[in-house]
């Protein structure tokens, strides 16, 4: 797994049907609109959590 962090959010696309991302580091991925609409859950969940932790992180501190 590549350790490096981006901060720039992915470019996002419908293209025929098809749901097209086109990120940083030569990220291209075509999905379904369903897979696409799972992936955008499983980020909103993954988003929340880690704010949680950096929000308790740095209360510690």
């Amino acid at each position: 797994m590549d350790d490096k962090v981006y901060d720039e959010p992915s470019e996002v696309e419908a293209e025929d049907g098809v749901v097209v991302v086109n990120g940083p580091d030569a990220v291209d991925v075509q999905l379904t609109p369903e897979a696409a609409d799972e992936i955008s859950e499983r980020l909103i969940t993954g988003a929340m959590k880690a704010r949680g932790q950096r929000y308790f992180s740095d209360r510690e501190k």
